[in-house]
């Protein structure tokens, strides 16, 4: 493709040799003179004029002072991913019923949606327009999947649960189990019933084997263009925001709120009702205590979490204290030398 095509195509200025023929994308230490790599930072901006890109897409600042093919941008990260799509296009899916998937006589399913063998779909549920469902997916009863989505092979979908459209459900996901509720009776715990809902909005996308559990009463929800990474678990009664980020292994509890564009790093534990206001962020390993409130926009680290420059000042003394041991040990010396100066007797 000609590089004046796709920055024709991605609404773009370019600069250089715009009849030069670009055949794919790479990673800018790794391309070569037929491939298209971007500049996302000052580290790639000092590395790009050793690079043998054939055509660079660059931000707006870009000196270029190589005369080099290079295409304008002022968000390259984003731009690059829209290039990519040009080159690696979603696979097309074959519209219709695969004949060895199970369909429910009263189900609703969309002529355009693509159905694939070993599909179980239960009764009363709807799939949209243009939407993938997998190898070996089961969808239970009175299931809503809306248009354009993607279900991933081996994902389980349970009964009652709503899913908005353009939703990604990476392979193995499980959305709508029993919430983890119990009580107990005369030393033995009993179960909660779990008869709530799961709602995911538009545009939302779940990772492998990430699980979203149905809420005991009322509804689990996540929100428009949340994207969740894999082994990520999402306990019942939580209400995600839009456009969250929860990146793999974390855990929340029950009854936990995230607001709007927070954003929650790896491997983050979240106790029961804990809520994470507007644009916070919880860094990777924290962990977050029963019923805290993160306020809007602060960062926190650690465990229990507390503000970043608190974690901070704390990690900076914890690696202070083997010096200090050494002091202590040294001053524990000097006293002891001059007590027993004191307890000798004059000659």
């Amino acid at each position: 493709m000609e590089v004046r095509r796709i920055a024709e195509i991605l609404g773009l200025t370019f600069e250089g040799d715009g009849e030069r023929e670009v055949d794919a994308v790479a990673e800018l230490s790794a391309a070569g003179v037929c491939d298209l790599a971007f500049i996302g930072n000052r580290k790639a901006a000092e590395q790009a004029p050793a690079s043998a890109a054939g055509c660079l897409l660059a931000p707006m600042e870009y000196p270029n002072a190589e005369q080099r093919t290079v295409i304008r941008s002022r968000q390259p990260r984003v731009d690059f991913a829209r290039a990519v799509r040009l080159f690696h296009p979603l696979p097309r899916r074959l519209e219709g019923i695969h004949p060895a998937a199970k369909i429910s006589y009263d189900a609703l399913v969309a002529e355009s949606a693509s159905i694939s063998a070993d599909v179980v779909i239960g009764s009363g549920s709807a799939v949209g327009e243009g939407t993938y469902i997998a190898p070996g997916v089961v969808i239970g009863d009175f299931v809503r999947i809306g248009a354009s989505c993607t279900i991933h092979p081996n994902v389980t979908i349970y009964d009652e649960v709503e899913i908005g459209d353009r939703v990604v459900l990476q392979a193995g996901c499980v959305v709508g189990a029993d919430g983890f509720g119990y009580v107990m009776n005369e030393g033995r715990y009993e179960q909660f019933p779990q008869v709530g809902r799961v709602v995911i909005e538009d545009d939302v996308e779940l990772g492998v084997n990430s699980t979203v559990d149905r809420a005991a009463l009322g509804v689990t929800l996540i929100g428009e263009g949340t994207k969740i990474d894999n082994l990520v678990h999402i306990g019942h009664n939580c209400r995600i925001g839009k456009h969250v980020v929860i990146v793999a292994q974390t855990g929340l509890s029950g009854g936990v709120v995230i607001e709007d564009y927070a954003v929650i790093g790896g491997q983050v534990g979240i106790g029961d009702k804990a809520r994470i206001e507007t644009r916070a962020t919880v860094g990777s390993g924290s962990g977050i205590l029963t019923s805290k409130i993160v306020r809007s926009g602060e960062v926190v680290w650690g465990t229990p979490a507390r503000p970043l420059k608190e974690y901070l000042v704390q990690l900076a003394n914890l690696g202070k204290i083997g010096k200090l041991r050494e002091q202590v040990a040294s001053l524990r010396e000097k006293v002891d030398k001059l007590e027993a100066q004191q307890q000798t007797p004059p000659s």
